[in-house]
């Protein structure tokens, strides 16, 4: 696409409604086996220098919308560290390909979010390889469909909490000591935390306590000079959604009520991910911006 489309393109048909073919992987899952391959911004996403210099950690940015925008920062000028689970690391050198040939620093660091102690060790050992740390997104995520609350067993509930809310606390808060005024930290809920499905309660429920968690620490932080926000995306096509995220039968049907009648695309966050990191946002404090093909939010 050119840069003329782009200035002025049709939402509706910027990108493709896709209807993915019922498909699975066990999870986490790898974006490198979907079908179709979510578009993260490699070859339609262009920079215009707006975090020239910056250092930022991505969760969960081996993929997806933390690949989108690690890739976006890396082409605004930044150096970017992802984090990721070990199984999915070729997609992760994927992204940290994309990221060294935009001629930035890319570092890697595997790990479980969900271990309480390499939470607390991953902010630093990003500040100590980039030389700094100035931007966190808290965006790794776990979503696992169901049918109800009955179906919610005590281990999916716990790993849930663990993997979306404990580990927004617990990395947040060792990032707290490297990150300088000026800072920004963004963080990922979603339209489920407006809208929950039945069958996704327990990751509705995690983002419905991410929006508060933001709020919180936005008016915290905020005398101190660092910024904290939050991105809700909508039916976003990212390899939670064959990675038991959703019914395989629903995946046809993926995004297609929304007004735009479409699923998102990963590259479709990735600016306001930027927006909020930059300097340009420097008056937008505890703020959700909804980016979801336009399904109404409080």
């Amino acid at each position: 696409m050119s840069t003329d489309q782009l200035t002025f393109t049709n939402p509706v048909e910027r990108f493709a409604s896709i209807s993915p073919p019922k498909q699975h992987q066990p999870e986490p899952g790898l974006e490198s086996e979907m079908e179709p391959q979510p578009d993260i911004g490699e070859h339609n996403y262009r920079g215009t220098g707006r975090l020239e210099g910056r250092k930022a950690l991505v969760t969960g940015g081996d993929s997806g919308i933390g690949a989108a925008t690690a890739i976006a920062f890396a082409r605004e000028g930044a150096d970017v560290a992802i984090n990721y689970l070990p199984a999915e690391e070729s997609d992760a050198q994927n992204v940290a390909r994309i990221i060294t040939e935009c001629g930035r620093r890319a570092v890697t660091i595997p790990g479980d979010l969900t271990d309480a102690s390499f939470c607390a060790e991953l902010p630093g050992r990003a500040a100590e390889e980039l030389g700094g740390l100035d931007i966190l997104v808290n965006n790794a995520g776990r979503q696992i469909a169901g049918e109800g609350l009955a179906s919610i067993g005590d281990e999916q509930l716990e790993d849930t909490f663990a993997a979306n809310i404990l580990s927004f606390f617990r990395v947040t808060r060792a990032a707290l000591p490297h990150l300088p005024p000026g800072s920004s930290i963004i963080n990922s809920t979603s339209i489920q935390a407006y809208q929950p499905s039945p069958k996704l309660m327990d990751y509705a429920s995690t983002k419905a306590a991410i929006n508060n968690f933001t709020k919180g620490l936005a008016e915290e932080l905020a005398p101190e000079g660092v910024r904290v926000n939050a991105v809700a995306p909508g039916p976003i096509w990212t390899v939670l959604q064959p990675a038991e995220g959703q019914p395989e039968e629903a995946l046809p049907e993926f995004g297609k009520k929304t007004p735009l009648g479409r699923a998102g695309q990963p590259t479709e966050l990735a600016p306001a991910y930027v927006f909020l990191a930059s300097p340009e946002s420097s008056y937008v404090v505890g703020a959700t911006i909804h980016v979801n093909g336009g399904q109404p939010t409080p």
